[in-house]
């Protein structure tokens, strides 16, 4: 990609209002027509959301959204509506035992709200932040919970394919160990053996900075610094590593790159976060080397407005040419873009140059929030439920994956990557998860 220089977040105001103005009318819009009979809203087809039953797992950011419009307008209605749907919707996920997606679901609905608390956005009260509270204490713990052993000592949060998968994705929903730990939860194990959750955090990170990611060592024949690996596989029995492996990416030695985005900013944050504790210096060396080698892979590997196509080797690349040396284009006939993975990197470019000062990667977050918030990404049609088009879901499986199209993770999180760069802009609180 072709970093830009010239974009702050005060010069990107205007696309960050005109964002939040559309989003108002894609959130109302959703909240009109859609029934929660119908699961929760995946991706849209002909610009209407539709579900797709594989797990409910983007039920949170549905819930999240209105929260983050009032976070950023001010907009109570939309408060309102966070609020209700949480209490209606949201329970379930807490106590979910099958999933590895408890960040995704609770953070963006009773960690937001907790947040907003905090923050003094809306009004103290005893009662109401207990109930966020609990409901985080015991999601992080069922979370971590789910957890395989590995041959080397540590172990990480099993997917939902079963005990022998690491999904690169759950770096980014492993936020809701931290929080849990922060508000004073452990898991509680047979004989009442009380289990760190912030161990655990630590033990998952490490997995997935050792085996889903690759730094150019010499690996296998295809290790390429930077790149990821969607699944990681292992032997239940005794806790070995296999083989990488990838279920929605085009093959275990390309790189999806909404993993890698998940990647990207799972790790940024937790060198956000474990720069609020002491020591650790081995732990925090590691997540920068997986943060840093993860942010150059996009970099090198992205169209010059860093609008990644789905996979960087996907076969239909080469008949584009030198993809890497023009803007990326969702309309080509070849292979789709994915701008979901966009609104997740961008986050991670700017958390990780934040934390390193390096304007290197803050200036490439910028530059692919730029291009995301503009022509032929943000959705101005008011009959659109989707406000970020251009999004992939599932490209082997044909799920979501058609030009035109938005995904509700990809909404989710440009609204969080607006409101962030809002807070900025405006000299307002520093948007962190804890």
């Amino acid at each position: 990609m072709e970093i830009r220089s010239d974009l702050t977040p005060v010069a990107l105001a205007r696309k960050l209002r005109r964002l939040f103005e559309l989003s108002a009318q894609k959130i109302q819009s959703l909240e009109n027509t859609w029934q929660p009979s119908q699961g929760a809203p995946v991706f849209t087809v002909g610009g209407r959301y539709t579900s797709r039953g594989w797990t409910e797992w983007t039920q949170g950011f549905h819930v999240g959204s209105p929260i983050l419009q009032f976070d950023a307008t001010g907009q109570r209605e939309f408060l309102e509506i966070g609020r209700a749907r949480t209490v209606e919707l949201m329970a379930v996920h807490v106590s979910h035992t099958g999933v590895h997606d408890h960040g995704f679901h609770n953070l963006s609905t009773y960690g937001n709200l907790l947040r907003l608390m905090k923050e003094g956005r809306i009004a103290e009260d005893a009662w109401e932040r207990r109930f966020y509270e609990l409901a985080l204490k015991v999601s992080g713990a069922v979370q971590a919970a789910r957890w395989s052993p590995t041959a080397d000592g540590g172990g990480y949060i099993y997917s939902f394919n079963g005990p022998h998968s690491l999904f690169v994705d759950t770096i980014r929903s492993l936020r809701i160990l931290a929080v849990a730990h922060r508000l004073g939860q452990a898991l509680a194990g047979e004989n009442d053996r009380r289990i760190s959750l912030l161990d655990r955090l630590m033990d998952h990170a490490r997995a997935t900075a050792k085996y889903s990611v690759y730094y150019g060592e010499g690996r296998d024949a295809y290790d390429v610094r930077g790149r990821v690996a969607h699944e990681s596989i292992f032997n239940p029995n005794d806790g070995n590593y296999r083989c990488p492996n990838s279920q929605q990416g085009y093959s275990p030695f390309s790189t999806w790159t909404r993993g890698l985005a998940w990647a990207m900013c799972g790790f940024a944050e937790q060198l956000e976060f474990f720069s609020t504790l002491d020591g650790r210096a081995e732990f925090r060396a590691a997540m920068e080397k997986a943060a840093r080698a993860t942010c150059d892979f996009w970099i090198g590997n992205t169209p010059l407005d860093g609008i990644p196509y789905w996979d960087t080797g996907a076969p239909g690349l080469a008949q584009l040419g030198a993809w890497r040396e023009r803007p990326s284009e969702p309309f080509n006939g070849h292979e789709p873009v994915d701008s979901s993975a966009a609104a997740i990197a961008a986050q991670g470019l700017l958390r990780l140059g934040r934390y390193l000062k390096d304007d290197r990667y803050w200036n490439a977050g910028l530059t692919v929030a730029d291009a995301l918030f503009d022509d032929p990404y943000l959705s101005v049609a008011p009959d659109h439920q989707g406000l970020i088009l251009h999004s992939v879901y599932h490209r082997p499986n044909g799920w979501g994956d058609a030009p035109g199209e938005s995904s509700m993770w990809g909404d989710y999180h440009a609204r969080e990557l607006a409101l962030y760069l809002i807070r900025i802009a405006e000299g307002g609180p520093y948007l962190k998860f804890w």
